[in-house]
């Protein structure tokens, strides 16, 4: 069987982000605030890639703490004993950390830092939803958060993927992506699907993970899983799950909408969940 290999976009992703001023996100002044450090658990090499900031040395603009950002180490990253050196402190995060993507709140920060935030005129520009913002190169169009696509964040991304009900009763939603004829030699980039699971206004959704692939859990969830968007900002990354333990994890949204967006780059990702509305 070939080896997995290092999701080499992510990792040339992290590195420009350093390149073009980015520190770590577990390396943000505030940092205590949402992951537990186990600093004895670190290799001494790698210490000081976990050097916490101060405000003086480091500027977010504002920006929420994001633990799907590309900026972000896994769980075990540079552990001594393959147990975490990081924890999330919203435990449902903990296998979010060490994403392979590129966050939206990345993206805006970004543009924050370049001062591209300014290009758009708010008077001539796009009405963006769900946290979008006008895109500095067509101020007519939208820069969506994951799960969100058209001109002004408002429909479902193109590609694979349905729009569903809840009601109050469960409903099951099965998904399949991925080659499994191509073994586990990992592809050159993510096939994704988006779902919607909506709610009438003002109604909360539940959702409930019954099963996942096994043999693709690792830290960020790298090679393929699910991400479930049940928090009120929709820039903020989702929670994502690939281990076959994560059944019977429970999220109830914010919102009476939830992205569910399932993704794979090696071998095949089975996602069973079970959806209502949230008594």
């Amino acid at each position: 069987m070939q080896k997995i290999g290092r999701c080499k976009v992510g990792t040339a992703a992290h590195e420009i982000g350093h390149t073009l001023g980015f520190f770590h996100t577990h390396s943000r002044h505030d940092r205590d605030k949402f992951i537990l450090f186990n600093r004895e658990n670190v290799e001494s090499k790698y210490l000081d890639e976990f050097t916490k900031q101060t405000t003086l040395t480091n500027e977010n603009y504002g920006i929420p703490y994001d633990y799907g950002s590309i900026m972000h180490y896994g769980a075990t990253m540079a552990s001594l004993d393959g147990q975490p050196t990081m924890l999330a402190r919203d435990g449902n995060y903990t296998q979010t950390l060490g994403s392979p993507f590129v966050s939206f709140y990345d993206l805006i920060m970004m543009n924050f830092h370049y001062g591209c935030n300014t290009i758009c005129k708010r008077e001539t520009s796009a009405r963006c939803s769900m946290g979008g913002i006008p895109h500095p190169r067509n101020c007519s169009t939208c820069l969506c958060p994951t799960g969100y696509g058209g001109k002004e964040c408002k429909e479902r991304p193109q590609g694979c993927g349905q729009e569903y009900e809840a009601t109050s009763s469960y409903k099951v939603l099965e998904d399949v992506v991925g080659h499994p004829e191509q073994g586990y030699t990992d592809r050159e980039d993510y096939e994704k699907c988006t779902y919607w699971v909506k709610a009438p206004t003002g109604k909360k959704i539940e959702i409930e993970i019954v099963g996942l692939s096994d043999g693709l859990a690792v830290d960020g969830c790298q090679y393929g899983g699910v991400e479930i968007k049940t928090n009120k900002d929709q820039k903020l990354t989702g929670y994502r799950f690939c281990a076959k333990e994560d059944a019977g994890v429970r999220l109830v949204s914010k919102r009476n909408i939830v992205p569910i967006i399932t993704y794979n780059r090696v071998y095949f990702t089975k996602t069973i969940l079970k959806y209502r509305i949230a008594p």
